[in-house]
């Protein structure tokens, strides 16, 4: 037996060695084969000039972190609102612990700047506004802080996106501008890249959480408003200056409100014991949004001092609705032409658009995206008729998502409904969603991205359907994609209205005169509108314009802005729908028209 094992060893031996001679062969062949095609590859490229070059993939520059240790030293800057939402959400940021300060409304000195140190090829709102930041650092310079000091303790917060236009460039555009004005490392924090609500566990020096989200909901709601009231109430304001006066005062009062609001401090260790109870400081915070009278007493203080100015409705008035590209369209300087006082200054009153409508128009189009992909989830395989659990799991997970939005729109408009009805309900409705897609879908796909999609045209129709002004003007910056694509659309919406007056203007870093130029005569033609339209009803009620402001002068109530005006089908303006209510109330005075009254009553 030992010799057999031995032989077959040595037969095995035998066997192996070709074996991995073999194995040798091979691979050297294999290695003289890729060498040789890489001499062939190289010589190609050398005859032909197209040598390969080593790639060096984009990594986004490391940002120097705004860490909570570094709050008491470190002012956040903000800015792209009016200076009546800034106001209030610098107001909300302290409250909350922040050194914070609104940066100036945007001028065409930042809009050269933007063009100076950014990319070519960018829309007007990135140069204004990254042109603007540039600008506040430049002045804090020349007051006497080194450029360190300023890296140090500053920080810009802003809004991101990854959308179609150019919005989704700014974060890029920051950094480029900021690196070639000589602030290489200036922090700028983007709201969309900030993770999630609560941000404890990263020491995060701007902590999102539901303080944070709830305090700047209600710094929105309320500069929506009162900026609404002004607007309503400054073109018939007896005395001039006097609105924007008292709205500088009211402002200043809801300022220091939302600053001296005390939130509960969840990182204390009562705190710390409340948040392990899953979901507490959410239910917290929600109950005493929904229940607090915090603001009422400051919103009934403002509302008397808005009362106290003296108006005289019986002004004829086109009313100009402003829609557009968000930024152009809210902005109140340079970056549209500064198109609000000239309006005002031309004789026309301005229904301005609420931010809370972009607000909930985002949250509509996101509960239209998960109705479209219902049961579906982005980055997985559809499931198969047989998997039953995962189908059923997708659908209970876009049930709920469905329902946490349509909340959030519930809650959002019951915020805002608020405010409004402590004014009395002078503030403008919010226009509803689901009647803006009705109306603009079939003009414009509603599942359409970018800029305001379907809702600029179908405002567009709602304002003008019912009533509620004499024209509308839309802004927006020039070569705005998604604006220039509702404007194609804008023409047969038009066509189908004949009565509508429609002007869109593109605006930019020049063009001031041109632009007006346009808009002074679409208003001449919804002046025209105005007055016809007037005349008709003084016509109707017998009396006389002079009958009517003479009653007015007797009564004071109707000389206060938070007269309730009524609203009647085919009426649009403030004037006339006045003089009907005034009319109305002379009737039940036993007031008589001169033209019907006897010798003997005139004599009297």
């Amino acid at each position: 037996m030992g010799h057999l094992n031995q032989k077959e060893d040595s037969n095995a031996a035998t066997v192996s060695a070709p074996v991995g001679i073999n194995l040798k062969k091979s691979e050297s062949k294999e290695a003289e084969i890729q060498r040789m095609l890489l001499e062939e590859r190289m010589r190609l490229e050398k005859e032909y000039g197209v040598g390969a070059k080593p790639i060096d993939h984009f990594k986004k520059p490391l940002e120097h972190t705004f860490t909570k240790d570094q709050r008491a030293t470190t002012t956040i800057l903000f800015g792209g609102l009016t200076w009546k939402h800034e106001k209030l959400i610098k107001g909300v940021l302290e409250g909350l612990g922040y050194n914070a300060s609104e940066i100036p409304v945007p001028d065409k000195r930042a809009f050269q700047l933007g063009k100076e140190y950014g990319n070519n090829g960018q829309c007007n709102p990135t140069y204004f506004t990254v042109g603007n930041l540039v600008q506040y650092l430049q002045s804090l310079e020349e007051s006497g802080m080194s450029k360190q000091d300023i890296i140090d303790k500053y920080v810009f917060f802003t809004a991101g996106a990854c959308g179609p236009c150019r919005f989704g460039m700014y974060e890029a555009e920051y950094r480029l501008a900021l690196r070639n004005s000589g602030f290489d490392g200036f922090r700028v924090l983007i709201f969309q890249q900030t993770g999630g609500l609560e941000q404890d566990e990263l020491e995060a020096g701007l902590e999102m959480n539901l303080d944070f989200f709830l305090g700047i909901i209600n710094a929105m709601n309320v500069g929506d408003i009162v900026n609404d009231i002004a607007y309503q109430i400054r073109p018939y304001e007896v005395v001039p200056g006097e609105t924007d006066k008292v709205l500088a005062e009211c402002m200043e009062m809801m300022y220091h409100k939302m600053k001296s609001k005390k939130y509960f401090d969840f990182n204390s260790k009562l705190g710390a014991l409340i948040k392990k109870v899953p979901g507490t400081n959410y239910i917290q915070r929600f109950v005493e949004q929904m229940t607090s009278d915090y603001y009422v007493e400051t919103v009934l203080a403002i509302r008397g001092k808005f009362n106290d100015v003296k108006v005289d409705r019986t002004r004829v008035k086109p009313i100009c609705k402003v829609t557009g590209e968000f930024w152009a369209q809210t902005t109140e300087g340079d970056g549209n032409f500064n198109m609000f006082p000239f309006l005002e200054r031309e004789g026309a009153q301005l229904l301005i658009e609420p931010i809370a409508t972009w607000i909930l128009y985002m949250l509509h189009q996101a509960k239209n995206m998960y109705h479209d992909r219902k049961g579906l989830k982005e980055g997985e395989e559809d499931p198969k008729n047989y998997q039953v659990l995962k189908k059923l799991k997708n659908l209970t997970d876009y049930k709920k998502t469905v329902t946490v939005l349509t909340l959030a729109e519930k809650v959002f408009e019951r915020e805002y409904n608020r405010i409004r009805d402590a004014f009395d309900g002078m503030p403008h409705k919010l226009a509803n969603q689901l009647e803006m897609q009705r109306l603009g879908h079939p003009f414009y796909n509603s599942r359409v991205e970018g800029g305001e999609g379907h809702l600029e045209i179908a405002k567009n129709i709602y304002y003008a359907n019912n009533d509620l002004c004499h024209m509308v003007l839309s802004l927006k910056p020039f070569g705005c994609m998604p604006s220039t694509q509702s404007d194609g659309v804008q023409s047969a919406v038009t066509s189908m209205f004949k009565d509508m007056i429609f002007i869109p203007i593109e605006t930019s870093g020049e063009g001031d005169v041109n632009a007006h130029s346009r808009v002074q005569m679409a208003l001449g033609e919804a002046k025209a509108k105005a007055k016809l339209e007037f005349k008709k009803c003084m016509d109707a009620t017998g009396y006389t314009i002079d009958e009517v402001r003479a009653y007015v002068e007797a009564n004071d109530y109707l000389q206060r802005p938070f007269y309730r005006i009524g609203h009647r089908k085919g009426i649009v303006g403030i004037a006339a729908n006045f003089v009907m209510d005034v009319t109305e109330l002379m009737k039940k005075d036993g007031i008589k028209p001169v033209a019907l009254k006897t010798k003997e009553e005139v004599t009297a």
